[in-house]
């Protein structure tokens, strides 16, 4: 992102940590502009000091001793502005001002208690009355000696200099992950070093965020048609929307049914926005292909770069019909991207592909325009209210772009799919009868491809168990599995055996993330 743009703002330097876009997207919230770069794209400070008020340093992966790695510019840290280091920025500030890094004896991943050893501008309001809170550690090295000017503001059990400060310099280090929900009032450390300690003022909402973004997509396509690629769900639907108030009549989207959907998904997304919204629609039936693909393929990996080839294929081929198409848009958000690849050049590790993004060909005839990619699920929401969404479409629970086929692990066909949809289908529809679907951030079954025996009606059966999986989030970078009652467990398992023939076992997936991840492939 541009470093030119007027608004005073909050420089988050980047080190390839899975929650760097999480700490912009705190900021935000806060009411606060932030831009993201890289470690190794800083080279004009004197520009970068016109705006920035305050500057943070990610977490990241590296060892703060890797030095070709992490090719830090120690400059960064004489400019006069005040900086916040998390995690490995904590490592760092403390290692380059003559303090010492070393590996941890024990490593703290998850929620760690810290006390308070002394009162801090970065921390008021921060602790409990006993002077303790709960953070959410994530790190195998420490800080292990204070550099010069520095004091200890708290300390765990296993990090002695879990917060350290230097009001002089006003320079701070935590140890913890404020950005992540897991840390109580996380947020108010951001709050205190943007407002009190930077002295910042609110200057940023998403009405000016719904503005840029308009400007972003006719500022790249110009007079060029867009193809968008419409799921149905909130991001693409998000997506259409924001072209559609854009660029009008030169968008065109694109509805590909791949045979891997919800039950009845094509009905709804035709009457939704062809003649609800009068947005330019193209259905197009691709069952056949998709399948045919997809026989025999095992690997999750390989699905996905399947299915991203097989859309693109079908969105060349749609585009040479309708003539001089330059762009296809895509709802790719930032936990698409994080997993994927990295984000602003830091060597984040890859956890799954994305279709739209590891999936995709090398070599395409189409520009692609993500104007959502630095984006989470709910300020995709937020925007789409301010773009006069429907609550009903805006509430959907998240679904995948490859469907079905990376919530049936191993071989896909047919009969896998018609199964999975009957006990989605049920699944949803019981959630929404007992209103629990809007408590929920998203729910899915997965047909394993596991069979099991079982007996009904005195007899013996041989089929398929089912898992459903129910978390609740903020962004979709951490979950918590949803605690159903007990008798909603019950009643939901015999209403699926019940009904679903081919499925006999009903289990119940108690993982958070992390360490698991909410899709299951």
């Amino acid at each position: 992102m541009s470093l030119e743009d007027n608004l005073k703002k909050i420089l988050i330097i980047d080190f390839g940590s899975q929650f760097t876009q999480l700490i912009a997207r705190r900021i935000r919230e806060l009411g606060v502009y932030s831009e993201i770069i890289s470690h190794k794209k800083i080279h004009n400070l004197e520009k970068l000091k016109r705006n920035v008020k305050g500057l943070v340093l990610s977490g990241g992966p590296l060892n703060v001793y890797e030095n070709k790695k992490v090719n830090f510019n120690k400059k960064l840290l004489n400019l006069d502005i005040p900086v916040l280091g998390i995690c490995f920025g904590h490592q760092i500030i403390s290692k380059e001002l003559g303090g010492r890094v070393k590996k941890s004896k024990f490593r703290e991943f998850g929620l760690v208690k810290i006390k308070k050893n002394n009162n801090s501008i970065l921390t008021k309001n921060f602790f409990n009355n006993k002077g303790s809170n709960n953070v959410w550690m994530s790190h195998a090295d420490q800080v292990s000696k204070l550099p010069k000017g520095f004091k200890v503001i708290a300390s765990s059990d296993n990090s002695k200099l879990t917060i350290i400060e230097n009001t002089k310099k006003r320079m701070y280090g935590i140890q913890f992950h404020p950005e992540v929900t897991h840390t109580q009032k996380g947020k108010i450390i951001l709050r205190n070093f943007i407002f009190s300690i930077c002295k910042l003022k609110k200057n940023w909402s998403f009405k000016q965020q719904k503005q840029k973004l308009i400007k972003e997509v006719r500022n790249q396509v110009g007079n060029s048609k867009v193809i968008c690629a419409l799921s149905g769900g909130v991001d693409s639907s998000v997506v259409a929307k924001l072209l559609d108030a854009a660029i009008g009549k030169n968008l065109t989207c694109i509805f590909v049914n791949t045979g891997l959907l919800r039950k009845n998904e094509e009905n709804q997304v035709i009457n939704t926005f062809k003649k609800k919204f009068k947005i330019n629609l193209i259905y197009v039936n691709a069952k056949k292909l998709f399948l045919k693909e997809l026989k025999n393929i095992s690997d999750p990996e390989k699905k996905r770069k399947i299915i991203g080839n097989l859309f693109i294929k079908v969105f060349e081929k749609y585009a040479k019909k309708i003539k001089k198409v330059k762009f296809l848009s895509q709802g790719t958000l930032y936990p698409d991207i994080i997993e994927s690849i990295p984000f602003f050049g830091g060597p984040t590790a890859k956890i799954k592909s994305h279709h739209n993004v590891g999936g995709l060909p090398k070599k395409m005839k189409l520009k692609i325009i993500e104007p959502l990619r630095e984006l989470f699920k709910d300020e995709v929401r937020q925007v789409g209210k301010k773009l006069k969404l429907t609550s009903t479409l805006l509430n959907r629970h998240p679904f995948p772009g490859p469907g079905l086929a990376i919530r049936i692990p191993g071989k896909i066909d047919n009969d896998k799919i018609k199964l999975l949809q009957e006990v989605d289908d049920i699944y949803i529809s019981y959630l929404k009868e007992k209103k629990l679907y809007d408590k929920i951030w998203q729910a899915f079954a997965v047909l394993l491809p596991v069979k099991s025996v079982g007996v009904m009606g005195d007899e013996r059966t041989y089929n398929y168990c089912v898992a459903l999986r129910a978390v609740t989030s903020v962004d979709g970078m951490t979950a918590d599995f949803y605690m159903f009652k007990q008798n909603d467990f019950n009643e939901l398992s015999s209403r699926i055996i019940n009904t679903i023939k081919g499925v006999n076992r009903v289990l119940y997936d108690f993982t958070s993330k992390p360490p698991g991840t909410i899709e299951w492939e």
